[in-house]
């Protein structure tokens, strides 16, 4: 999924906190021992207890360090994105660095064992976003990768695994400084920059291929053209773009727009007449749009 340790506090995802218990921005999670017992809250679900006092948020969990990975994101929308409790991303991703943070002691520790869950997760083809990656592996033309809005940067280290030359990017500079400091654990080398993803400090055809997957539907068009035409600039041979298909933006992951294979046609078809490109769309798992230079 596309949730990023960023929000309007930039959480620390490796700040000090007690063993069982994580708090910040307003959020407090702590991991259940024992059965559930019957309390006040505001939302109870088979995972989770929620409460809420004005703007203090608690939630309670029991999930294990096995259960720790990125498949986390559905299990959090199914139980607690209809409910009102959650009040957009940031709520969102402070509940969920707190799980992880709650359920395994020491800040490296819990974020190493959320890595590796989810890297087996993806690559074994378990996780829902596993055909994502496995598509967009498959569409990389050349060695060298650079990733636009490369969130947790499971992308990257897949790539980095497979032995590719990769750079991951996000705006988010908690995220990319976590990425860092696990990727040499996970002996997965990639470089990182904390940048807006539509002004990368990067010269001209930096890379081969350059990614943007499941960027775009957390930009309204203006910024999202802005991203597509550096993406161009950046791109020796190609780009590639993935975007899911949604009936309504997911507000919980800080999605804002939608688009379905008519709206990537029209994209493709003017970047086309602006740029020296062929563009090619179709679905798989959503949506994708593919550049490549003549």
């Amino acid at each position: 999924m596309d949730v990023a340790v960023r929000g309007p506090a930039l959480l620390d995802p490796l700040a000090p906190a007690p063993h069982g218990t994580w708090s910040g921005d307003g959020v407090r999670v702590r991991r259940r021992r024992g059965p559930h017992r019957d309390h006040h809250a505001t939302v109870c679900t088979p995972r989770f207890c929620a409460h809420r006092h004005g703007d203090a948020l608690t939630i309670e969990h029991d999930l294990t360090p096995d259960e720790l990975s990125d498949e986390l994101a559905v299990l959090l929308t199914e139980e607690l994105g209809g409910t009102g409790v959650l009040r957009g991303q940031p709520d969102f991703e402070s509940v969920f660095t707190g799980i992880v943070r709650s359920t395994v002691t020491g800040g490296m520790s819990a974020w190493l064992r959320f890595y590796r869950n989810s890297l087996s997760a993806l690559e074994s083809g378990r996780a829902a976003f596993a055909p994502v990656h496995l598509r967009a592996a498959e569409l990389v033309a050349g060695r060298c990768v650079l990733d636009l809005g490369s969130c947790f940067g499971f992308f990257p280290l897949r790539l980095s695994h497979n032995g590719f030359d990769v750079t991951a990017t996000d705006l988010s500079a908690p995220t990319m400084d976590l990425l860092a400091r696990v990727s040499p654990g996970l002996h997965r080398p990639v470089r990182t920059i904390t940048c807006d993803a539509a002004a990368v400090p990067l010269p001209d055809a930096a890379a081969d291929t350059v990614t943007a997957l499941h960027l775009l539907e957390h930009l309204d068009a203006d910024a999202g053209d802005a991203v597509l035409d550096e993406a161009l600039r950046l791109a020796r041979r190609r780009v590639v773009v993935a975007v899911p298909f949604e009936d309504e933006p997911q507000a919980c992951y800080g999605h804002i727009r939608t688009f379905d294979v008519t709206a990537l046609q029209r994209i493709g078809e003017t970047l086309s007449r602006t740029h020296a490109v062929t563009a090619t769309v179709d679905e798989h798992h959503g949506g994708w749009l593919v550049l490549d230079r003549y």
